[in-house]
């Protein structure tokens, strides 16, 4: 019986099934955290319609962000990650699995998650790939015909999504909510990948946990959830178990995705890291560098476990 077996017939929650990849390309995040912990709990987002209407006026300014990046296209491919028109991979086929139940979550749901598109990826302990992952997640579903993506580097800590796509920028995340007068427009990278922009984390700051937990955060995520009602925005946030961040950013989130690695992740590690997010309405795992007995298939898919918490998933 495999760890995440164990861990599954020990939560009494419901279940649904999806995809994982087989890779093994490490998380650049190598150390921990060393911000001090605060067990404080922000607010929830307001109550009432999770895509509220944004007036014409915002949705120019985004449209008219002077931010653009390039993206090399033959690195990516070279660090195994998912790009438009590449050839035929095992990685892009396992993240086309991967992305499919996150998309009904969001937008074909018959019971519609609160903030659906808000997807938190993330970890129990540094190194079991979530920073590869979501930016393979992100490419893919930027593929889509007719979905746009955020990606949000909200590991403010540890960033890394700069230095997967090779791009540099100094402001971003905790700069505009630390200063009102910053506008949107001013931070958003658009990116040579069509459908994809890049919100960096900015400048690093010792209240980082704070400033997430914040009103400013609420406000900034309500309206980046219902700015386009056919996005998703996706953060790559930090491991659970080794800062504060990533809890507090769990309940804006309407869903989770945790990455487990199938060779290092304890049943009480996984266990402990899941209750830190068993409020969210649809916490997802992906099992990353699953060894071949768990795989399914002449491709080798790997599997994984979903987890749905409060609502059905």
């Amino acid at each position: 019986m495999s760890i995440i077996e164990k861990a599954a017939s020990k939560l009494e929650q419901r279940a649904t099934v999806i995809s994982s990849p087989e890779t093994k390309v490490p998380d650049p995040v190598q150390e921990p955290s060393t911000a001090p912990l605060d067990e404080a709990q922000p607010p929830l987002l307001p109550s009432g319609n999770p895509f509220p209407e944004i007036s014409a006026e915002q949705k120019t300014a985004e449209t008219s962000a002077t931010l653009f990046s390039k993206i090399d296209l033959e690195h990516l491919r070279q660090l195994n990650i998912v790009t438009p028109a590449g050839e035929y991979s095992l990685t892009a086929e396992e993240f086309r699995m991967i992305k499919r139940p996150l998309l009904n979550n969001a937008f074909s749901g018959e019971k519609k998650l609160k903030n659906s598109n808000l997807i938190m990826v993330t970890s129990a302990l540094p190194g079991d790939g979530k920073s590869f992952c979501v930016l393979n997640l992100a490419i893919s579903i930027a593929m889509e015909m007719d979905r746009t993506v955020l990606l949000v580097d909200a590991d403010v800590s540890k960033p890394s999504q700069l230095k997967l796509l090779g791009i540099e920028a100094e402001l971003g995340l905790l700069d505009l909510i630390q200063n009102p007068e910053l506008s949107l427009s001013k931070v958003l990278i658009k990116t040579s990948i069509a459908n994809l922009s890049l919100l960096p984390a900015g400048k690093p700051t010792r209240n980082a946990t704070e400033l997430l937990a914040s009103e400013a955060m609420a406000h900034l995520l309500d309206d980046l959830a219902g700015r386009y009602p056919d996005r998703l925005i996706l953060f790559d946030s930090p491991p659970l178990l080794v800062t504060t961040e990533s809890s507090v950013l769990s309940t804006h989130m309407g869903q989770v995705v945790m990455v487990v690695d199938a060779a290092s992740t304890t049943q009480p590690t996984l266990k402990s890291a899941l209750t830190l997010v068993q409020h969210c309405g649809y916490v997802g795992l992906i099992i990353n560098r699953a060894s071949q007995h768990l795989s399914l298939g002449a491709y080798g898919y790997g599997y994984g476990y979903g987890y749905g918490y409060g609502q059905q998933a």
